[in-house]
């Protein structure tokens, strides 16, 4: 059984920033992509940035330039920067992990608050 386990979400206001961590127990070796979704009230999830194995950046236009998804293979745990928060980046992030055989995994999520 993969564990997907997200920290590091809480209130901020705008303008600031929050680092969120992923921490998975799969073999890395057998991931191809890793990411993070968010989810706002009354909206569907969407991506906002993705890693593969071979270190392809991938980020949803709303946060480019502001947010930086890295991942320490040593550590088996991906990370996601988000700098210059707005209202607007406000949901719940979950943390995504996709096999190279299809299977994919979530965590339960942590919620970002960006109001003042």
């Amino acid at each position: 059984q993969v564990q997907v386990l997200e920290s590091g979400g809480g209130l901020e206001q705008p303008g600031g920033s929050l680092r969120l961590s992923c921490a998975v127990s799969a073999l890395f070796f057998r991931i191809r992509v890793m990411g993070w979704y968010r989810q706002a009230p009354g909206k569907q999830r969407e991506l906002v940035a993705s890693i593969t194995s071979g270190g392809s950046l991938n980020y949803a236009d709303s946060v480019k330039g502001r947010f930086t998804i890295t991942r320490d293979n040593a550590k088996n745990t991906v990370y996601l920067q988000m700098n210059s928060l707005k209202p607007e980046d406000t949901a719940v992030y979950y943390c995504n992990v996709e096999y190279r055989s299809g299977e994919a995994y979530w965590g339960q999520g942590t919620q970002v608050t960006v109001s003042s």
